[in-house]
C-alpha cells in the first residue's frame, strides 16, 4: 500500500513539475453547492430515492488547457426513503408490522476525477470527468415514521407510536424511534466507489451534473447496500 501511494505522488509531481512552466494558472481554486437525489442498491426491497444537498471547496490542477485534475472536500448527504415491514409472530399469531422509515446519511467525500474541457468560445467550455471517491459518515439518524400500521388477519390497526410513548409513559430508551446511522447496528462509515460527470464552465461560474456508483457494501446485517447518487451542482471558480 505505501508503495503504491508513493508511486501516486512520484507521478503526480512530476506531471506538476511538467507542467508548472506550461500553465499561468495551473492550480485553481472554487466552491460549489447544489441538490443530491439518493438511493441505495442491493438487497432491500421497497426503497425510494431521497432528497439532499452537498456543498464543498475543490481544486483542479490544469495539465493542459482541456486535461484536467479534479478533487476537493464536499460535505454530502446520502441516504433513502423505504417502507418499513416486519412479520412477528406471538403466542401462534402472526402480526405484519408496517411503517414509513428514512435514513438520512452525512459524509465527508473526496473525488479524485480526471476531466477534459472542449471548447466552445473564448469563455464557454464543456467538461468531462470520471473517477473514484472515497467517504467517511460524519453523523446522521435513521427515524422511523409516527405511524405504524399492525395487521393480524383481516384486522389492522394504525398507532400514532408519538401518542402511544406519551400515553403510557414510554421512554425513548424502551422504545426508540430513531438511531445512528453510523451506529454498530446501522451502516459502515466509510464508503468508495465511482463517479461521472458533465458540466459547463462560463467564465468562473459552472455547473455540473454528476452520479456517483457507491462500490462499499456499507451494510452491517450481512445484507447488501450501496451508496447511488446524482447530484447537481453550481459553483465558482477563484
Amino acid at each position: 500500500m505505501k508503495k503504491l501511494f508513493k508511486t501516486i505522488f512520484v507521478t503526480i509531481t512530476l506531471f506538476i513539475g511538467i507542467n508548472a512552466s506550461a500553465q499561468d494558472k495551473p492550480i485553481t481554486f472554487g466552491v460549489k453547492s447544489g441538490l443530491n437525489l439518493s438511493n441505495y442498491s442491493g438487497d432491500a426491497e421497497n426503497l425510494k430515492a431521497k432528497l439532499g444537498f452537498n456543498v464543498g471547496v475543490t481544486l483542479d490542477y490544469n495539465f493542459t488547457s482541456n486535461l484536467y485534475l479534479t478533487t476537493g472536500l464536499e460535505f454530502t448527504t446520502k441516504g433513502v426513503k423505504y417502507d418499513f415491514e416486519e412479520s412477528i409472530t406471538e403466542e401462534g399469531q402472526t402480526f405484519d408490522l408496517s411503517a414509513k422509515a428514512k435514513i438520512n446519511a452525512m459524509y465527508l467525500q473526496i473525488p479524485i476525477h480526471i476531466g477534459y474541457k472542449v471548447d466552445v468560445n473564448e469563455s464557454t467550455k464543456i467538461t468531462f470527468h470520471a473517477g473514484p471517491y472515497i467517504a467517511y459518515g460524519v453523523g446522521g439518524k435513521v427515524k422511523i415514521g409516527d405511524e405504524m400500521k399492525i395487521k393480524n388477519g383481516a384486522t389492522t390497526v394504525t398507532i400514532n407510536m408519538k401518542e402511544l410513548k406519551k400515553e403510557f409513559g414510554i421512554s425513548d430508551e424502551e422504545l426508540p424511534l430513531d438511531m445512528d446511522t453510523f451506529g454498530d447496528e446501522s451502516f459502515k462509515r466509510f464508503d468508495f466507489g465511482v463517479g461521472l460527470g458533465v458540466g459547463a464552465e462560463f467564465g468562473k461560474f459552472c455547473v455540473g451534473l454528476g452520479y456517483d456508483f457507491g462500490l462499499a457494501n456499507i451494510s452491517r446485517e450481512g445484507s447488501t447496500a450501496r451508496n447511488m447518487n446524482a447530484y447537481l451542482t453550481v459553483g465558482y471558480k477563484f
